[in-house]
């Protein structure tokens, strides 16, 4: 078989709107020969399939219909494909996006081509969103593992033929509950940790906020898929002594006004969610991160130690949200610099020091 010189994987739900326009800035990006696009589709409906085959482009298509509902599930099923096997770069992007740039996709295979082993997108996160990147995946990973990437969650990549073979490997290594949260969104957090043993990670910076549906509403089962990705796959890294940058770390939190009634609807969701943990006070946020983290190193597992955080979690967005409203860009910077040091600190302290 021809090797491949690059390939795209493109997950997707119910995306009639957006998929067609992915597909084009996916196929600029890619530029032509030995490249091919895998659209890897779960819908309830032919329409998203449908848009992605008349879709013309330069590149071989794969369509891949009626696969497994869950991100993760979609994106493994596409990796089986003999092209992506063969490619030496890999893709994988969000398709809801409703501002695809083929500067950012072609940035990303740039990273991988000059020896990165995963790249992935920086662009600013509207300060409402993207509460469990900044609360919880970004200063957690940074602290216990010393590489600090903005935007770990993020659903636009690249990776190298040798991060993707080492993501598929750690896959079929995974206890059986972790597994089926790579199944879902915690295939985010395992391909940059287990690229990052591999080499080098790359983050592509963008000035603009992505377009593409909230986070918010999925906050539930985003955390519950991703968290115990999070856990396990950290607690195989020692910390680092020192915090993996001289000065504290940048947060770009892009500014917004909430409506009244979406800034109460949000809290109404949260409260509905879980209760507030009792005692969170002897162990504000983000020290209950650290607690988890260490219960997982000491032999708990990853599912248990992130149901236990989940309340606190819910508690510190609430908090965030309340505080925030009335914050300014920079103060909500500075506030989750400081919370990403506190954690760094806190992993390095032995359980109950800081208490």
């Amino acid at each position: 078989m021809t090797q491949t010189s690059a390939a795209a994987i493109l997950p997707s739900r119910n995306e009639p709107a957006t998929i067609a326009a992915v597909t084009a800035a996916v196929d600029s990006a890619l530029d032509g020969a030995r490249t091919v696009i895998v659209h890897a589709d779960s819908s309830d409906a032919p329409d998203t399939a449908a848009h992605f085959a008349a879709a013309p482009t330069r590149a071989g298509k794969v369509g891949l219909t009626g696969l497994e509902r869950g991100k993760g599930a979609q994106i493994l099923t596409a990796t089986g494909r003999p092209e992506i096997a063969g490619a030496e770069a890999v893709l994988i992007l969000d398709t809801d996006t409703r501002n695809p740039d083929p500067a950012v996709y072609r940035a990303l295979l740039d990273r991988i081509h000059d020896g990165a082993a995963l790249a992935i997108a920086d662009y600013p996160r509207h300060w409402d969103e993207a509460n469990l990147t900044n609360h919880l995946a970004r200063p957690l990973i940074a602290a216990t593992t010393g590489i600090d990437v903005p935007q770990p969650l993020a659903g636009d990549l690249a990776l190298s033929h040798a991060a993707l073979d080492a993501a598929l490997r750690a896959v079929a290594a995974l206890p059986a509950g972790v597994s089926a949260c790579v199944d879902g969104y915690g295939i985010d957090a395992l391909l940059l940790l287990t690229a990052a043993a591999t080499g080098p990670i790359a983050s592509v910076r963008i000035d603009e906020p992505k377009r593409h549906a909230a986070s918010f509403p999925h906050l539930p089962v985003i955390f519950h898929q991703a968290v115990p990705v999070l856990l396990h796959l950290t607690a195989a890294w020692s910390p680092p002594p020192t915090p993996p940058l001289s000065g504290p770390a940048v947060y770009r939190a892009a500014d917004r006004v909430l409506s009244p009634d979406r800034f109460q609807a949000m809290l109404t969701t949260l409260d509905g969610l879980a209760p507030s943990p009792d005692g969170y006070d002897d162990g504000p946020w983000p020290l209950p991160v650290a607690d988890a983290w260490r219960a997982v190193n000491s032999g708990t597992p990853a599912l248990d130690a992130a149901r236990r955080l989940w309340p606190h979690y819910l508690h510190r967005v609430r908090d965030w949200l309340t505080a925030g409203q009335h914050a300014t860009i920079r103060q909500r910077a500075d506030q989750l610099a400081a919370a990403h040091a506190r954690l760094h600190t806190a992993v390095l302290t032995p359980a109950g020091a800081s208490r």
